[in-house]
Protein backbone atom coordinates (compact mmCIF):
# COMPACT_ATOMS: atom_id res chain seq x y z
CA UNK A 1 0.00 0.00 0.00
CA UNK A 2 2.81 2.42 0.90
CA UNK A 3 4.58 1.79 -2.39
CA UNK A 4 1.36 2.53 -4.30
CA UNK A 5 0.95 5.85 -2.48
CA UNK A 6 4.61 6.68 -3.05
CA UNK A 7 4.29 5.89 -6.78
CA UNK A 8 1.17 8.07 -7.06
CA UNK A 9 2.97 10.90 -5.24
CA UNK A 10 6.00 10.62 -7.57
CA UNK A 11 3.71 10.50 -10.64
CA UNK A 12 1.87 13.61 -9.46
CA UNK A 13 5.14 15.48 -8.98
CA UNK A 14 6.06 14.79 -12.60
CA UNK A 15 2.69 15.69 -14.16
CA UNK A 16 2.43 18.84 -16.23
CA UNK A 17 0.23 21.36 -14.40
CA UNK A 18 0.41 24.70 -12.62
CA UNK A 19 1.53 23.27 -9.27
CA UNK A 20 4.25 21.05 -10.70
CA UNK A 21 5.47 23.88 -12.94
CA UNK A 22 5.86 26.02 -9.82
CA UNK A 23 7.63 23.16 -8.00
CA UNK A 24 9.98 22.71 -10.97
CA UNK A 25 10.85 26.40 -10.89
CA UNK A 26 11.53 26.26 -7.15
CA UNK A 27 13.63 23.10 -7.61
CA UNK A 28 15.68 24.79 -10.32
CA UNK A 29 16.23 27.95 -8.27
CA UNK A 30 17.05 26.28 -4.94
CA UNK A 31 18.61 22.99 -5.95
CA UNK A 32 16.25 21.22 -3.52
CA UNK A 33 14.37 18.29 -5.08
CA UNK A 34 10.68 19.00 -5.68
CA UNK A 35 9.58 16.03 -3.58
CA UNK A 36 11.21 17.66 -0.54
CA UNK A 37 9.80 21.09 -1.36
CA UNK A 38 6.31 19.60 -1.75
CA UNK A 39 6.56 17.77 1.56
CA UNK A 40 7.97 20.81 3.32
CA UNK A 41 11.03 18.98 4.66
CA UNK A 42 13.46 20.88 2.46
CA UNK A 43 12.03 24.22 3.56
CA UNK A 44 12.05 23.08 7.19
CA UNK A 45 15.74 22.13 6.99
CA UNK A 46 16.62 25.44 5.28
CA UNK A 47 14.68 27.28 8.02
CA UNK A 48 16.56 25.54 10.83
CA UNK A 49 19.97 26.09 9.27
CA UNK A 50 19.37 29.77 8.58
CA UNK A 51 17.49 30.91 11.71
CA UNK A 52 19.73 29.63 14.49
CA UNK A 53 22.62 32.05 13.92
CA UNK A 54 20.10 34.89 14.22
CA UNK A 55 18.77 33.52 17.51
CA UNK A 56 22.32 33.06 18.83
CA UNK A 57 23.07 36.71 18.00
CA UNK A 58 19.96 37.70 19.99
CA UNK A 59 21.17 35.71 23.02
CA UNK A 60 24.64 37.26 22.76
CA UNK A 61 23.33 40.84 22.50
CA UNK A 62 24.20 43.33 25.26
CA UNK A 63 20.55 43.83 26.19
CA UNK A 64 19.62 40.98 28.54
CA UNK A 65 15.97 40.35 29.30
CA UNK A 66 13.99 37.37 30.51
CA UNK A 67 13.73 36.15 26.92
CA UNK A 68 17.31 34.81 27.09
CA UNK A 69 16.16 31.55 28.71
CA UNK A 70 13.63 30.89 25.94
CA UNK A 71 15.92 31.98 23.14
CA UNK A 72 18.49 29.59 24.54
CA UNK A 73 15.92 26.79 24.64
CA UNK A 74 14.83 27.38 21.05
CA UNK A 75 18.41 27.44 19.78
CA UNK A 76 19.19 24.15 21.51
CA UNK A 77 15.86 22.69 20.38
CA UNK A 78 16.61 23.73 16.80
CA UNK A 79 20.01 22.06 16.81
CA UNK A 80 18.40 18.99 18.36
CA UNK A 81 15.75 18.98 15.61
CA UNK A 82 18.35 19.16 12.83
CA UNK A 83 20.36 16.33 14.40
CA UNK A 84 17.19 14.32 14.93
CA UNK A 85 16.16 14.73 11.29
CA UNK A 86 19.16 12.59 10.37
CA UNK A 87 19.19 10.18 13.31
CA UNK A 88 15.50 9.68 14.20
CA UNK A 89 15.00 6.83 11.75
CA UNK A 90 17.68 4.83 13.59
CA UNK A 91 17.13 6.00 17.16
CA UNK A 92 13.36 5.51 17.10
CA UNK A 93 13.91 1.74 17.11
CA UNK A 94 15.49 1.86 20.57
CA UNK A 95 13.17 1.08 23.47
CA UNK A 96 11.98 4.14 25.35
CA UNK A 97 13.47 6.50 22.73
CA UNK A 98 10.40 8.75 22.74
CA UNK A 99 10.21 8.76 26.54
CA UNK A 100 13.90 9.70 26.67
CA UNK A 101 13.37 12.42 24.08
CA UNK A 102 10.47 13.81 26.11
CA UNK A 103 12.57 13.82 29.31
CA UNK A 104 15.45 15.50 27.46
CA UNK A 105 13.17 18.29 26.19
CA UNK A 106 11.62 18.74 29.65
CA UNK A 107 15.13 19.06 31.11
CA UNK A 108 15.96 21.63 28.42
CA UNK A 109 13.01 23.83 29.40
CA UNK A 110 13.04 23.25 33.16
CA UNK A 111 12.86 26.53 35.12
CA UNK A 112 16.09 25.85 37.01
CA UNK A 113 19.60 27.24 36.59
CA UNK A 114 21.00 23.82 35.59
CA UNK A 115 18.49 23.18 32.80
CA UNK A 116 19.64 21.40 29.66
CA UNK A 117 19.40 24.40 27.37
CA UNK A 118 21.70 26.53 29.51
CA UNK A 119 24.25 23.74 29.90
CA UNK A 120 24.25 22.65 26.24
CA UNK A 121 24.30 26.23 25.00
CA UNK A 122 27.23 27.29 27.20
CA UNK A 123 29.30 24.14 26.68
CA UNK A 124 28.56 23.22 23.04
CA UNK A 125 26.62 25.72 20.94
CA UNK A 126 28.23 28.99 22.09
CA UNK A 127 31.87 27.89 21.69
CA UNK A 128 31.17 26.54 18.19
CA UNK A 129 29.26 29.69 17.25
CA UNK A 130 31.98 32.04 18.51
CA UNK A 131 34.62 30.10 16.56
CA UNK A 132 32.62 30.38 13.34
CA UNK A 133 30.78 33.69 13.84
CA UNK A 134 32.29 35.52 10.83
CA UNK A 135 31.50 32.64 8.50
CA UNK A 136 27.94 32.37 9.82
CA UNK A 137 27.40 36.13 9.38
CA UNK A 138 28.50 35.81 5.76
CA UNK A 139 26.24 32.79 5.17
CA UNK A 140 23.23 34.53 6.73
CA UNK A 141 23.77 37.63 4.56
CA UNK A 142 24.12 35.50 1.42
CA UNK A 143 21.04 33.42 2.31
CA UNK A 144 19.04 36.56 2.94
CA UNK A 145 19.96 38.01 -0.44
CA UNK A 146 19.31 34.72 -2.24
CA UNK A 147 15.98 34.20 -0.47
CA UNK A 148 14.81 37.68 -1.45
CA UNK A 149 15.87 37.17 -5.06
CA UNK A 150 14.27 33.72 -5.18
CA UNK A 151 11.03 35.00 -3.65
CA UNK A 152 10.88 37.82 -6.19
CA UNK A 153 11.60 35.46 -9.09
CA UNK A 154 9.18 32.75 -7.97
CA UNK A 155 6.44 35.32 -7.35
CA UNK A 156 6.88 36.83 -10.82
CA UNK A 157 6.97 33.41 -12.47
CA UNK A 158 3.91 32.24 -10.52
CA UNK A 159 1.99 35.32 -11.63
CA UNK A 160 3.11 34.76 -15.24
CA UNK A 161 2.13 31.08 -15.08
CA UNK A 162 -1.26 31.97 -13.64
CA UNK A 163 -1.87 34.61 -16.30
CA UNK A 164 -0.79 32.25 -19.09
CA UNK A 165 -2.91 29.47 -17.60
CA UNK A 166 -5.96 31.77 -17.66
CA UNK A 167 -5.29 32.77 -21.28
CA UNK A 168 -5.04 29.14 -22.35
CA UNK A 169 -8.36 28.25 -20.74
Amino acid sequence: MFSQLHNRYEAFLNENNFVTDLLATMEEKTGVQRKYIASGEGLNLIHHLSCHPIRIKAIESKKKDDDTQWLTYWVVYGFFSVAEAFSDIFLSWFPFYYAGKCLFLLWCMAPVTWNGSAILYSRVVRPVFLRHQATLDSVVNNLSDKAKNMADTVTKEAVNLALNHDKNQ
